[in-house]
């Protein structure tokens, strides 16, 4: 006897890429597509949480994906791997976005110690709905202090789950 399962489209979505190992982007539903030669891509499939009081994606969440997405593209694009901090970020909302949410960016240029990035966000209807540039700084890992208050330099943990 053949059982045809079917999936939802959340489920789908939920297992396209890679979780990012960063508390607050697994809050959201991030999930990085492709991470490579200073190129990254993103997406999100939109929740009612995500939105505002019109029922669209809140600015906040838009811009948030713009920054990871050119961050990961700075990231994939740095020899050192080294991690990076948003020094500038500049955004233009052309129309408001709803559905699954895909951000592909580029690095335009980088230095030693920066990356210059830039980003467009697309709807699930292929439409752009917001453009942005980006500044990072990158920087090498620094130590933290564990709980007992020992120095501790923490291993890059990207693509890596907890389960």
């Amino acid at each position: 006897m053949n059982k045809q399962v079917q999936i939802n489209a959340q489920t789908q979505l939920a297992n396209l890429g890679e979780e990012l190992n960063v508390p607050f982007l697994k809050l959201l539903g991030v999930r990085c597509l492709s991470a490579e030669m200073g190129k990254g891509e993103i997406l999100l499939a939109l929740k009612p949480e995500h939105t505002n009081t019109w029922a669209v994606a809140h600015g906040g969440v838009l811009l948030t994906l713009m920054d990871v997405a050119m961050a990961v593209a700075a990231r994939s694009g740095d020899p050192g791997d080294r991690s990076v901090v948003t020094i500038e970020l500049k955004n233009n909302f052309m129309q408001a976005a709803n559905g699954v949410l895909r951000v592909k960016a580029d690095t335009v240029r980088s230095t030693a110690t920066m990356a210059f990035c830039e980003a467009k966000l697309y709807n699930d209807q292929g439409e752009v709905c917001c453009m942005a540039t980006g500044t990072f700084k990158y920087l090498k890992r620094l130590a933290t202090r564990n709980a007992d208050g020992s120095r501790v330099v923490n291993d890059d943990l990207r693509g890596e789950t907890n389960d």
